[in-house]
C-alpha cells in the first residue's frame, strides 16, 4: 500500500510538471481578474445612467409641498395682517416643465455619448496595455524555457560521454587531467541548467502575477506563434482618443451657444392654500405660470469661451499630426527589426550547422581516442552560444511582433 501510494504521488508530481499552457489561458486569467477592466466597465454603465438620469430631467417635475404659519398679534405687537395674514395653511402639488430645443437637447445627449465612447476606447487601451504585458512576459519565460530544455540536453550528452570518457581514461587512452578538465565542464554545466531552471521559474511567477493567478505550478509554455496582424490605422484606437477630444470640444461651442439662447419653464399648481380670514373651505385651487429668461449682456463671456475651445481644438490637432508622423516612424523602425532579426536568424542557422558537425566529429574522435578535449569543449561552449544566440533572436523577433500588433490591431 506504501509502494502504491508512492507511484500515485510520482505519477501527479510528472503531470504537473508536464502540464503544458498556451498563450491565451494567462490572457484570459489576465483580462478576467483585472480591477481597472471592471472599473471601466462600471464606468461604462454609469454614463448610460448619466445620460438617463439627463433625460429624466427634461420631463415634468412634480413635487408636493405642506406649509403651515402661525404669525399671532399679542397686545398689538406682531407681524402686520396684511402681509403675514396672521396664519397660512398650503398643500400644494407643483409641477416645472422646462422648455429646450431639439439642438439643445441633441448637443447635451451628445456630450454624454462622447463620454461613454472615450471610455470605451480607454477599455479597450487598457486591455491592448494589459495583453502586451502578458505576451512580452509569456515569450520572455518561453525564451528561457527554451533555453533550459537545450542546457539539459547538453548536460545529457555530457554525462553520457563523461562515462566513456571515464573508461578511457582508465585504459590509459586519456590523461587524468583531460577527465578533470571533462568533469569541470560538466559541473559548470548543471550550474547554468539550474540557474536557467530558477530563472524560468521566476519568470512564470512573473507571468502569473501579470495574470492576476496564485500559481506555482512548473508548466510547459506552448509556442505562442504571433503573426503580424492586418494594418487597421484608419480606426487606431489610439487615434481614435484625438478624435473623440476634437469631438468634445467641438460640441462644447454648441453647449455653450444653447446656454446664451432663451429659456423658457412652465409651472403651476393645485392645492389647498388658505390664510383662514374668511371661508377657508373654499381655499381650494390651482395657478399656472410661466417663465422666460433672455441673456443679454455677459461682459464677452461667451466669445471668450469660444476662443478657448478654438485653442484647445488647435491644440489636439497639433497632436494628432505629430501621433500619425511618430506612429508611421514607429513601424518603420519595427518592421527594420523584424529585417533585421530574419537576416541575424539566416547567419545563426548557418553557424549552427558548422557547429554541430563539428561536435559530432569530435564526438566520433572521443570514442576512438583521438579527440582533444579542451578543443572538444570549445566546439561545445561554441554550439550552446550560437544556440542562446538564437533563442534570443527569436525572442526578440516575437517581442517586435507584439510591439507591431500593439501599435496597428484593434483587438
Amino acid at each position: 500500500m506504501k509502494w502504491y501510494f508512492f507511484f500515485v504521488l510520482v505519477f501527479i508530481g510528472t503531470a504537473t510538471f508536464s502540464q503544458e499552457k498556451e498563450l491565451s489561458y494567462f490572457i484570459d486569467k489576465g483580462r478576467n481578474n483585472s480591477p481597472l477592466l471592471v472599473d471601466y466597465q462600471n464606468q461604462i454603465k454609469i454614463s448610460t445612467l448619466d445620460s438617463l438620469l439627463n433625460r429624466a430631467s427634461y420631463k415634468t417635475q412634480v413635487a408636493g409641498n405642506l406649509n403651515a404659519n402661525y404669525a399671532p398679534v399679542i397686545n398689538g405687537y406682531g407681524y402686520d395682517t396684511a402681509l403675514s395674514n396672521g396664519q397660512m395653511v398650503s398643500a400644494l402639488v407643483g409641477f416645472n416643465q422646462r422648455i429646450l430645443g431639439k439642438g439643445q437637447i441633441n448637443s447635451q445627449a451628445e456630450s454624454f455619448k462622447l463620454i461613454k465612447d472615450a471610455l470605451i476606447v480607454n477599455k479597450k487601451i487598457a486591455v491592448k496595455d494589459l495583453d502586451k504585458s502578458i505576451i512580452s512576459q509569456y515569450i520572455t519565460a518561453y525564451g528561457t524555457e527554451k533555453q533550459m530544455a537545450f542546457n539539459n540536453k547538453v548536460t545529457t550528452l555530457l554525462k553520457e560521454e563523461e562515462a566513456i570518457l571515464k573508461k578511457l581514461t582508465k585504459n590509459s587512452i586519456y590523461r587524468q587531467t583531460d577527465y578533470l578538465i571533462f568533469n569541470a565542464t560538466i559541473k559548470q554545466q548543471e550550474l547554468t541548467a539550474l540557474r536557467l531552471r530558477q530563472q524560468y521559474q521566476n519568470d512564470l511567477a512573473l507571468l502569473n502575477y501579470l495574470a492576476g493567478e496564485k500559481d506555482t505550478t512548473f508548466v510547459k509554455l506552448k509556442n505562442p506563434d504571433l503573426t503580424i496582424k492586418s494594418d487597421e490605422q484608419q480606426n487606431n484606437l489610439f487615434l481614435k482618443q484625438f478624435e473623440i477630444d476634437s469631438l468634445k470640444i467641438k460640441n462644447s461651442d454648441k453647449l455653450i451657444d444653447n446656454n446664451y439662447k432663451p429659456s423658457i419653464s412652465l409651472l403651476g399648481d393645485a392645492g389647498y392654500n388658505s390664510s383662514f380670514i374668511s371661508q377657508a373651505y373654499k381655499n381650494v385651487g390651482f395657478s399656472v405660470g410661466a417663465g422666460l429668461s433672455i441673456p443679454i449682456y455677459d461682459g464677452k463671456q461667451r466669445n471668450l469661451q469660444h476662443q478657448k475651445n478654438s485653442m484647445a481644438l488647435a491644440t489636439n490637432e497639433s497632436y494628432i499630426r505629430n501621433f500619425k508622423r511618430q506612429y508611421e516612424q514607429q513601424l518603420l523602425l519595427l518592421h527594420q527589426k523584424i529585417n533585421q532579426n530574419t537576416e541575424t536568424s539566416k547567419m545563426l542557422q548557418s553557424q549552427l550547422l558548422v557547429a554541430e558537425a563539428l561536435i559530432e566529429a569530435n564526438k566520433k574522435l572521443l570514442l576512438t581516442g583521438d579527440a582533444q578535449i579542451t578543443e572538444y569543449i570549445i566546439a561545445l561552449s561554441n554550439l550552446i552560444s550560437i544556440q542562446d544566440a538564437i533563442t534570443q533572436n527569436s525572442v526578440n523577433n516575437l517581442q517586435t511582433i507584439n510591439e507591431i500588433n500593439y501599435w496597428k490591431s484593434n483587438e
